[in-house]
């Protein structure tokens, strides 16, 4: 299809390019070789008048007109898959369609495994890509390549939509046979003791309870970094060391490991989890209906209640 002498196939390559301001990454991103790429970012800057990507040492950065096109370029391309690529008429049982989500190990552990079982029942031609949290999720969601985005209100966009999932708090999780744990920890037991915690993504990024705990002037005493937040309960097993772990986590594992629950001695704000979509897909009906399901089963969770749910050290 062509719209004045622009072949609208190019606007995926337009996208990917101005993604990556990589010729070579590009390519691989849509399949095509580095020979293949180059031609057709020849033909975009013929179209547009503009070098679009220009050398800078090693690199290619945008030029201002690229810069202004890559907003437009990506509402238009996820406007045509969910307005002309999905059917009107979402029917759940019939429906055939792929959705990538962005979620931690935390949420695809305590929510996600569960939703997506509700959801195959019900909407079997469904697929779904999970792909890992990583630093720049935002980034992810404005480029189109995940449709959906799983986290924390904190993080989430001002642009785009959302909607609260569930909230969660944090408890210190440790050995159950650690004799320190019999009873409470204090504040000050509590950083004197090695910590295990988790660092996000290839620039290893701290998760949001070191992030908020570095303000303090105290320090926790880091023995193990963690590469996800499921695996951190386990390092703590047959060791002195603790963690400080969302609770739905920390119930969930203590269920096969030999843990000890223990209240959080120091302050955290509690964790908000919200779903978010690009601004783009307000009327794709199939992803709006798989947000309804995914909030169902957050509902469906277990309530707060501090004093039935965190297990007490022996007196």
């Amino acid at each position: 299809m062509r719209f004045e002498r622009l072949d609208l196939n190019l606007l995926v390559a337009l996208d990917a390019l101005l993604a990556e301001c990589n010729v070579s990454a590009a390519g691989e991103r849509l399949c095509l070789s580095q020979s293949a790429m180059s031609g057709t970012l020849n033909r975009l800057r013929d179209y547009f008048g503009d070098e679009l990507l220009v050398s800078a040492g090693r690199h290619l950065v945008p030029t201002a007109r690229a810069r202004a096109l890559v907003a437009p370029v990506r509402e238009v391309l996820h406007q045509i898959k969910t307005t002309i690529a999905t059917p009107p008429d979402f029917d759940a049982a019939t429906c055939e369609r792929d959705l990538t989500i962005m979620a931690s190990d935390y949420v695809l552990t305590v929510l996600l495994a569960e939703a997506l079982q509700v959801i195959a029942a019900a909407a079997p031609g469904l697929t779904f890509t999970v792909l890992p949290l990583d630093d720049k999720p935002q980034a992810q969601l404005e480029r189109g390549r995940v449709d959906l985005l799983i986290g924390q209100e904190a993080a989430a966009s001002e642009n785009h939509p959302a909607t609260l999932l569930f909230e969660d708090e944090y408890v210190v999780v440790g050995c159950a046979g650690n004799p320190r744990l019999r009873r409470p920890i204090d504040a000050e037991r509590y950083y004197a003791m090695g910590h295990v915690v988790t660092e996000i993504g290839a620039t290893r990024q701290p998760a949001f309870d070191e992030r908020v705990l570095r303000q303090d002037a105290r320090k926790r005493r880091v023995e193990v970094v963690a590469p996800s937040f499921a695996a951190v309960p386990a390092l703590v097993v047959g060791t002195d060391r603790i963690a400080t772990v969302q609770r739905r986590l920390a119930e969930q594992q203590a269920r096969h490991l030999p843990l000890r629950i223990l209240p959080l001695p120091v302050a955290l704000p509690s964790l908000r989890l919200v779903a978010q979509w690009h601004k783009a897909g307000a009327q794709d009906a199939a992803l709006r209906w798989v947000v309804d399901r995914v909030k169902a089963q957050a509902q469906a969770l277990a309530p707060r209640d501090n004093a039935s749910r965190v297990v007490q050290a022996a007196e």
